[in-house]
Order: C-alpha cells, then structure tokens, then sequence
C-alpha cells in the first residue's frame, strides 16, 4: 500500500544562481514523493524555481517539473556562457566558485556604484528576461491547479510586499520579482514600479495562511543569516548588508508565527480560530556560506550541477530525519532560533 503524501507549502528565497541549491531541494522532493506540494511562494530566483515547477508540473506532474526545472538552469548556464563574467583559470585549477578574481566582476561593480542602470541601458535591454519568457510556458504556469503559487516583488513607491497570485502571473512580474535596482530599471506592472521582492519578502509566508490546507511551512534556505566577523573591504561590506536585509522580512515572520504559537499555548488566543504554523527548514548554511557572494553571479553548468547536488543531498538528509514529524509539529526551534535577540536589542 502507497504511503499518504504529507502536504505542505514551500518558500523558495531568491540569491542569484545559488537558486540552483533550490533546484536540487525540489528535485529530491519530488522524485522522493512522500510530500505533497500544497503552496509555493518564491522570490527573484526562488520565484523562477516556481514558474518552472509550475509550467513543468501543468505539462507532465512531477517528471514534468524536474525536467523543466533541469531546462531552465541549462538555458541559464548557456546564455552566458561566452561573457567575461567567468572564473579565472587560478579559480579554476584550485576549485574556488566566486568570482571576485575576475577583473570584470569588478569592473561591472565599480561602474554600477557610480551610474544607475538608467545610464547605462538606456534601452532597458534585458536579456535574463528573453530567456525567462523563453524558457517559461506562462500560460501553462496560469493554469497550474497542482498548488497555489505566489510570487513577490517590492513596491518602489510606497515600500510594500505586493504578492503576485498564479492566475496572473506573467513574465513582467517575475522580472519584478528578480529586480535589482542597481542592475536593472525598476519593472512597471500596471503603472507601478517594483524591484526585487527580497527586500520586503524573501519569501513572503502570509499568503499560505488558509489558502492551500496546510499549516506546514518548508523553508528553503540559500542566504546565510549568521556570518562570523566584520566584513573589512567595501564589496563584503555591501555583500553582507544585502544578505543581513534580504533575511530581515523572513527573520520577522518568522519570529511572529513563534509570537502567535506563544499566545495559542498561554490560552490568549483561541485554538478554534488560530492554529499553530509548523516550520520546517532545508538549508546547507556552512556550505553556501563557504562559497562567497560574488558566487551567485557564477551561472558556469559545473556551479550550477554543484549546488544542484548538494540541494539533493541535504533535501535527502532532511527528509529522512523530519518526515515523520511534518503535519506534527515544527523541525525548527524558533526560539532557540531568536533567543538573545530581546538583549540585543535592549542593548
């Protein structure tokens, strides 16, 4: 007799080709098949993930999604295959992923500190977003009733989350989703400017509660949220800022669904009407973390199959030691997770 799939929702963060991570925990899961995809919210490369889950899951169910998931990142490693932004052969020969020996890298950082993308694109030539609208059947995405999907991007104007639902979605708003604004010009959907949405929901949470059936939250992880040391030279600096705001808007709901379990356990709020958020977690911190920031700029296809592999193995690993607790009760401590954070502030 076939075991019961568990439900459960997805959050998919966004960090540039360490999505590839990302595409290696989706790729055991659903070869796996003991979990059953409910939800799935994604954010810049996590948003991608989604899309093409969702375009390949319309078109075939789960061998559908691991094949387009697989064509996608081959399409990405491919379109940049013959650009300066490389590995040096040092890096190479010694195995090192980043890229901050490459001249070019640098170049292209010095320049965008000092001129905005308005200056130099003028044309707003995109070509991330050819190979999106390539890649991504959308209206096999829009017509996806395999899970609910939502994708998130930053209002410029007023600073909020705006959530993009499944039956909307177009290759617009995941290029929202994806937009740096150092790197590109803001994306204008309906007359409305938006970057990435890693600033306000790197991936947002609230748009599971009561929509999918499922109370349980697995989080895939791919930006390191502890980095131990000060970061001394300029582009560390900006690097660790990146990653300290691109984890604020999760850290925050996170810390509200432990809030609200808090008060269900006290008696203070009603069980009937609220119910505990079970959180899960799937990360590879020590690993990622390792590899530098200036890696999620390397789409070379040995990276990519690298992180891919290592998504599979710790997916494999997680859900070996957690699956018989997911629809129970959380796998992650979310206290332990937060504690000293009061005295910190306080301090």
């Amino acid at each position: 007799m076939a075991m019961k799939q568990k439900p459960v929702n997805l959050a998919l963060q966004g960090g540039g080709a360490h999505g590839a991570f990302t595409w290696g925990v989706l790729d055991y899961l659903l070869e796996d098949g003991r979990l059953k995809i409910a939800g799935v919210s994604g954010t810049s490369a996590g948003a991608m993930n989604a899309v093409a889950l969702a375009d390949g899951m319309t078109r075939a169910g789960p061998d559908g999604a691991r094949a387009a998931l697989d064509a996608f990142w081959r399409s990405m490693s491919e379109s940049v295959r013959h650009t300066p932004l490389q590995r040096t052969p040092v890096d190479r020969i010694t195995g090192n992923w980043g890229l901050e020996n490459n001249p070019f890298y640098h170049f292209m950082n010095a320049l965008t500190g000092v001129a905005s993308p308005y200056q130099l694109n003028p044309l707003n030539i995109n070509p991330l977003r050819d190979l999106v609208a390539e890649s991504i059947d959308f209206d096999m995405v829009r017509r996806c009733t395999a899970f609910e999907l939502f994708v998130s991007a930053t209002n410029v104007e007023t600073g909020r989350v705006k959530v993009f639902p499944r039956e909307e979605l177009t290759v617009d708003m995941v290029m929202a989703s994806a937009c740096l604004p150092h790197l590109y010009h803001a994306v204008e959907i309906d007359g409305v400017p938006y970057w990435d949405g890693g600033y306000m929901g790197n991936p947002a949470l609230f748009p599971f509660y009561g929509k999918t059936g499922t109370d349980d939250i697995v989080v895939i992880q791919i930006n390191p949220i502890e980095r131990k040391g000060a970061p001394r030279t300029a582009q560390d600096i900006q690097n660790r800022m990146n990653e300290i705001s691109f984890n604020a808007s999760l850290l925050k709901e996170l810390r509200a669904i432990d809030f609200v379990d808090r008060l269900i356990e006290q008696g203070k709020l009603s069980p009937g009407h609220y119910r505990p958020v079970k959180v899960h977690l799937i990360e590879n911190e020590a690993t990622i973390r390792a590899m530098g920031a200036s890696s999620k700029m390397n789409v070379e296809w040995a990276f990519l199959t690298r992180l891919r592999d290592i998504g599979r193995e710790t997916a494999a690993g997680w859900i070996d030691r957690c699956f018989d607790r997911i629809g129970e009760e959380s796998t992650v401590d979310l206290r332990a997770m937060f504690q000293g954070i009061g005295a910190e502030h306080q301090g």
